[in-house]
Formats: structure tokens, C-alpha cells, sequence
């Protein structure tokens, strides 16, 4: 009976040692969660992980609360409902597979989201926190290229959070900021950004993770929150790299920040226009009539953003890390493109002190040359400028290493997208090795591209360089250098070669 007993208790305690290390079920500080795995095992999903309460009646317009604890174990297996913005609907190139679901849209949407290789709690994996773009005004995890199982698979954790985007997640008001104890408002979204950060920071180890080995990586909206988390306070320790994919903030531009005051003033013209006279009153308001009103942009609120990025940048006093960073060939938005007469006419109108000097960088000789040259004028000052300065501060300050890329692979398409070349978020299905989820006439050079991609992110997650066995070297990026990876048909290293209108362009900003 004793020799039963020993042998029934052993295997209790096998079973349960092999519970708590198959990561079938994890238990963060607000409670046990389980997920989906796939058909071999190789890595587990968890989807809709609540990080804070969700920010519904009182709670709106507030900084993130701590998520309210549950008993039993708590399902995760599908995507929560994503922030509350007007309904996506396709447009240009950006077809379904860049957007996320039709619905449901709710302001009860902090929830995020684990993609994990690793077999136990002891691994330690680098982790990946990805943060989606979208102006933000629109947004969300489940857009199918954001599909982290691949990136798993090349032994990364990767982890991908919500935010509030539009009036929800950033607007101001006087009295906001006087019921802020830190006599702020406004950087809802930004906060919700770090809020999940401190989430990682508690349980991803029990996801195999390090937290100590984390990387803030994001896209459009997402790149400029990482350059924005990079330099607020409120960040510091929360990562130790940087990953910014067509976007920062160095310099004005069409989503920069505003000041608080601005921000103030902007709320009160919409409460005025929603004839709510009380704060009470706003939260009392419907979603949808919210949504019509202002979009929303990070502020510089003295708290999560005490000063502008590049005052940040110059007192010394950003986070540290390194940065892998670029933007595509393409990465512009721009409205009918004009003549090579008319083009020529309108630089001389808009700039009359240095209209040679624009017309010999972006020059119109031809229609064609004039078309192109508009595309990046808009690519330009758009992304590339910001991208650009980031690169060249940080490295001018012998600060982290910088790895600066540029996308150049026009996506195959049908012939009604040909002309978008390599657009604007053409790369996010490459980084995240997901090209199974778009629909177009992929060529095997695009199979071999995301392959190389998605590695170098993962060595940079993983090591804080991209360069790894089998990869052409990415030499570190400085202003000496101007190196610049090339990442198309040829995945190489090139001098930068537009710098001279690089430069040109930011001084034109400044």
C-alpha cells in the first residue's frame, strides 16, 4: 500500500510539474489564463488578455486602472473588440487584410494579446510589443498581417497591445487636467501604451519571456508612439529597444503633438459643439455622437510628454536604446498628381526663396519625373525627415547603435494597384513573415525577402543588432557612414542615396 501510495503521489507531482510548464495555462497577477495552441504544439496563443479596466462611464478620459482580478481560469482565445473609431472600410491599396474586423468597435478595449514558442516558464524568449498605426484615429490587434505565430516560431515572444485612438485616447479639456492629479490630459493613448508595457514587465516571464530583453516595435501611429515612449519618463525601464517603421517626431508634421494648451482649447470648442456643459456630461455622451467630433493627437502635457521629442533628445534625457528604423520607397499619401508645368509653377508659388533649390532635388523635366518627384516630396515629409533626424541625432550623440533601413520592394499586384509601388505599411507583412495573408501575385523573391526581414527584426529583438549567419551585414548606421540597408529584389547595404534632399528637406522643416 505504501509503494502505491509513493508511486501515485509521484505521479501527481509529474503531472502537475508538466501543467505548470506547457504553458497550457499561465497565471499573470490578475489570474489564470488559457489559450489556443497549434496543430504541432509549436506555439500558444492568447488572445483578449485584459491590462486594465475597461475604461468605460467614470473611467473615460482617465489614465488606465488596474484590471479588476477573476478565480478559474479565464479563456483567451479570441481577439477583443478593438478601440471605438469610425467603421473600417477599404481603401486605395489597403484592402481587408490591412485592416481590422468590420466589428465589434467598443470603448472596452484594453485586452492584449501572446504569441509564444517556448515550452516552459524558464526560457527567457526576447520579446516583441507591437503597437499598430493608424493615424491615431483607427486601429486595432486583429488586422491578419499583425498575426504573430510566425514570428514565434523564429523563437521570439511576441506581444501585441491596444490603445485608445481619436477623441478617446487623446483629448484634452480644463477640466481634465484639474482632476488629474499630475494636472494633465489628453495622452490617453500613450498611457494605455505604457500600461501595457508594465504588464509585460510583470508576466511575460511566466510566458517564457524576459523582461529584461524587451523590444518596443511599431508602424505609421505605432513608430511615432515608439519615438513618443522613447523620450516620456514614464518608459523608462520598460524596454531596451527600439523598432520604428515609417515614423517619429523630431520634427512638425501632420500628426505631431500639440501643446496642452491647444489641446485645452480644441476640447472645449467639441464640448461646445456637443452643448455638454460639464464634464459629467461628456461622459455621459453616446460613443457615436463622440466620434464625430475632433480626431485627436498626442500633446505635450508636461507628464507623459514633459517637452517636445527633439528638446528631449537635445537635454539628454530620452530612453537610451538602440533603434532600427526606416521607411519605404513609396511612403507617401498624395492626392492627383500634377504636370511637370503646373508642379514647376506651384514650387515657385509655395517656395519663391529657394524654388531652385527644391527643383533640384525633387526636379520635373519630364511628366513622369515631375510625378515621381511629388511621391517624394510627400514620402519625404512625411517619414522620411522624421526617420532621418531620429537616425542622425541619436547617432551624432554617440548614443545606442542605429540600423537605418529603406524598404524598395514594389508588392506584385493586380494592375489596379501597380502604381502603389512600396507603400505605405507594404512592409508589415514581410516583418512579421505574413505574406500567407495577402492577396497578391507573390514571386519568389517576395518569399526569400520576408524570410530575411522577418530574421533581422528578430536578431535585433533578440540581440540588439540585425546581423546574423547567412545575412548580408547591416552596418550600423552614422552620419559619417550614412549606411542605409536596402531591403528588395537585392537585400544589400548602399550610402544613403538621397541624402542631399534628405538634408535639403529637413532644413526646409527646421
Amino acid at each position: 500500500m505504501k509503494r502505491l501510495l509513493t508511486i501515485a503521489l509521484g505521479l501527481f507531482m509529474a503531472q502537475a510539474v508538466s501543467a505548470q510548464h506547457n504553458l497550457k495555462t499561465v497565471k499573470t497577477a490578475a489570474g489564470t489564463i488559457s489559450g489556443t495552441t497549434t496543430a504541432n504544439g509549436a506555439v500558444h496563443a492568447f488572445k483578449g488578455i485584459p491590462f486594465a479596466a475597461p475604461p468605460v462611464g467614470n473611467l473615460r478620459w482617465k489614465a488606465p486602472q488596474p484590471v479588476k482580478p477573476w478565480q478559474g481560469v479565464k479563456y483567451c482565445s479570441q481577439f477583443a473588440k478593438s478601440p471605438m473609431q469610425a467603421k473600417p472600410n477599404e481603401f486605395g491599396v489597403y484592402t481587408r487584410e490591412f485592416l481590422i474586423k468590420d466589428e465589434p468597435l467598443s470603448e472596452d478595449c484594453l485586452y492584449l494579446n501572446v504569441w509564444t514558442g517556448a515550452k516552459s516558464a524558464t526560457e527567457k524568449r526576447a520579446v516583441m510589443v507591437w503597437i499598430y498605426g493608424g493615424g491615431f484615429v483607427s486601429g486595432g490587434t486583429n488586422v491578419p498581417i499583425y498575426d504573430g505565430e510566425a514570428l514565434a516560431r523564429k523563437g521570439i515572444i511576441l506581444v501585441s497591445i491596444p490603445y485608445r485612438v481619436g477623441i478617446f485616447g487623446f483629448f484634452a479639456h480644463p477640466e481634465l487636467t484639474g482632476e488629474s492629479p499630475n494636472h494633465a490630459s489628453g495622452n490617453y493613448g500613450l498611457m494605455d501604451q505604457i500600461a501595457a508595457l508594465k504588464w509585460v514587465q510583470k508576466n511575460i516571464a511566466a510566458f517564457g519571456g524576459d523582461p529584461d530583453n524587451v523590444t518596443v516595435a511599431g508602424q505609421s501611429a505605432g513608430a511615432f508612439s515608439v519615438n513618443y515612449l522613447v523620450a516620456s519618463p514614464l518608459a523608462k525601464g520598460l524596454f531596451k529597444k527600439a523598432i520604428a517603421e515609417s515614423g517619429a517626431a523630431f520634427l512638425t508634421g501632420p500628426i505631431s503633438a500639440t501643446t496642452l494648451k491647444q489641446a485645452e482649447a480644441a476640447g472645449l470648442k467639441t464640448a461646445s459643439a456637443l452643448q455638454a456643459n460639464t464634464l459629467a456630461d461628456l461622459r455621459k455622451l453616446p460613443a457615436e455622437a463622440l466620434l464625430k467630433q475632433m480626431a485627436g493627437r498626442p500633446i505635450i502635457d508636461g507628464y507623459v510628454l514633459p517637452q517636445t521629442v527633439a528638446e528631449t533628445f537635445a537635454a539628454g534625457k530620452e530612453n537610451k536604446v538602440p533603434l532600427l528604423t526606416g521607411w519605404n520607397t513609396d511612403d507617401a499619401f498624395v492626392g492627383k498628381l500634377k504636370n511637370a508645368a503646373d508642379y514647376i509653377a506651384e514650387i515657385k508659388q509655395q517656395h519663391p526663396a529657394n524654388a531652385d533649390e527644391y527643383l533640384r532635388h525633387y526636379p520635373a523635366n519630364t511628366d513622369a519625373e515631375a510625378e515621381e518627384s511629388q511621391v517624394r516630396i510627400s514620402r519625404d515629409m512625411t517619414f522620411g525627415v522624421q526617420n532621418y533626424t531620429w537616425a542622425n541625432v541619436q547617432s551624432a550623440k554617440g548614443g545606442p547603435k542605429v540600423y537605418l533601413y529603406r524598404f524598395t520592394r514594389k508588392l506584385p499586384a493586380t494592375p489596379q494597384f501597380k502604381h502603389y509601388g512600396a507603400f505605405h505599411t507594404g512592409e508589415v507583412a514581410y516583418v512579421f513573415n505574413n505574406l500567407k495573408f495577402l492577396n497578391r501575385p507573390f514571386e519568389p523573391v517576395d518569399h526569400e525577402l520576408a524570410k530575411t526581414i522577418s530574421t533581422y527584426w528578430v536578431n535585433f529583438v533578440k540581440t540588439g543588432s540585425p546581423n546574423g549567419v547567412g545575412l548580408p551585414k547591416w552596418t550600423d548606421y552614422t552620419p559619417n557612414s550614412n549606411q542605409v540597408m536596402l531591403l528588395g529584389e537585392q537585400t544589400k547595404a548602399e550610402t544613403l542615396p538621397d541624402k542631399a534632399a534628405l538634408d535639403f528637406m529637413t532644413s526646409t522643416f527646421k
